[in-house]
């Protein structure tokens, strides 16, 4: 971010068509307001008690936990998103608290062991509505929370239950497949009585979340990846984006160690980023003449975007990663055993729901075999790395298990 756009976003008020807190749509059952935080303010702080986000700590991102201690994991993901998402927010005049909540909750639902755990979910539920992990963050913001004794779920605001089903944009034509079945609920006229206007765009804030997700996975994937010795930087010369911050961190350091040589591209390419961001999504407000929030959620267009430039150098970057990473024959030997992991449990918990732990059982001990299916896959999809492992371990070892 440059000097002068940093310098001015300080100084000037909260933009017009950023969300006020004060002007929020409520939550879905009444509180009286906090004498001590914003409405958004508050929702953050109750996503970072939720025992969803603990659980994040040992949730994979690309490496599963035990593979070594410096690797992303599902909640500094998480952190280095809000970070990113706040930075632009008040760049752009917006609310901090609602991008940075948005920006917390996003990967609430993400099932044990990244893509994988969450491939091999959607196949196990495919006859029974199936998987998708920003329906399950929005699921346990709205009712998989049980926390407090007034409600289920977290009860946030309008604006964050928004940002967190919608920050990649409209969702409306999403509703016909199974798995959106419980956002379907808050349709006009669903069962929930809560019109969250499922066709429209989210807030500025919400996308700020949501290209945040988009900065923060891409740099730091390019990070994990050197460290863990899947390509190097000399690899990395040749890729748009990233090898021009190499080469300009080396140019102003010539005898930068490979280490740092590394952080210092990545920090340059974030910067870039966001800068790229900022810049396009100005563009945009002015393009489209956005004088209110209103204005934001009928915009013809995502305003919080790369430019077409950007987008183009990052999709090589991303089939960079894709072939060198995430493809890499280490990476898919631990899918390989996540995905069996997670089939095996879900089976056995479908064909002897009575070995799950009392809290669950009271939900799978059904006749009906969807709402079994259901209550299986959200005990699998709460689970961290280390304890589906430690599960799996219990009910699958040859030797008799006395500590079940």
């Amino acid at each position: 971010m440059s000097p002068s756009r940093s310098a001015a976003a300080l100084s000037l008020p909260r933009a017009p068509y950023a969300e006020n807190p004060a002007a929020s749509r409520g939550r879905h059952v009444f509180e009286p307001a906090s004498r001590t935080r914003t409405a958004f303010a508050r929702d953050r702080d109750r996503i970072i008690h939720a025992t969803a986000f603990r659980r994040l700590k040992e949730k994979t991102q690309v490496f599963v936990a035990h593979e070594g201690d410096h690797y992303r994991t599902r909640l500094t993901h998480s952190l280095e998103v809000a970070q990113i998402a706040r930075s632009l927010a008040h760049a752009l005049r917006l609310d901090d608290d609602l991008a940075e909540t948005v920006a917390l909750a996003h990967d609430l639902g993400h099932p044990p062991f990244s893509h994988a755990g969450e491939d091999e979910l959607h196949e196990q539920m495919k006859a029974f509505g199936g998987f998708d992990h920003n329906v399950q963050s929005f699921r346990v913001v709205t009712e998989l929370e049980t926390r407090y004794p007034g409600f289920t779920g977290l009860n946030l605001s309008w604006e964050t239950v928004e940002g967190v089903v919608k920050h990649n944009g409209p969702v409306a034509h999403l509703l016909s497949d199974p798995a959106w079945k419980a956002v379907a609920a808050y349709a006009p006229g669903g069962a929930a009585d809560w019109d969250l206007r499922l066709g429209t765009f989210a807030s500025l804030e919400a996308q700020c979340a949501a290209i945040a997700d988009d900065i923060a996975y891409n740099n730091h994937d390019v990070d994990d990846g050197v460290q863990a010795g899947l390509f190097s930087l000399s690899d990395l010369a040749d890729v748009p984006l990233i090898g021009r911050c190499i080469a300009s961190a080396r140019a102003d350091w010539p005898d930068i160690d490979e280490r740092m040589l590394r952080l210092e591209a990545v920090r340059r390419m974030i910067g870039v980023m966001v800068d790229d961001v900022l810049a396009e999504t100005e563009a945009r407000l002015a393009k489209h003449r956005i004088e209110t929030v209103e204005d934001v959620r009928n915009a013809p267009e995502t305003l919080v975007q790369f430019s077409s430039g950007m987008m183009a150098e990052l999709a090589v970057l991303r089939r960079f990663l894709f072939e060198r990473m995430y493809r890499h024959y280490r990476v898919n030997r631990t899918r390989s055993q996540a995905r069996r992991v997670l089939a095996q449990l879900f089976q056995l918990f479908m064909a002897e729901p009575e070995v799950m732990p009392p809290e669950w059982q009271a939900s799978a001990l059904t006749d009906d075999p969807y709402a079994r299916a259901r209550a299986v896959c959200d005990y699998i999809a709460g689970m961290t790395d280390r304890y589906a492992i430690e599960v799996h371990r219990k009910l699958f070892s040859l030797d008799l298990a006395l500590d079940l």
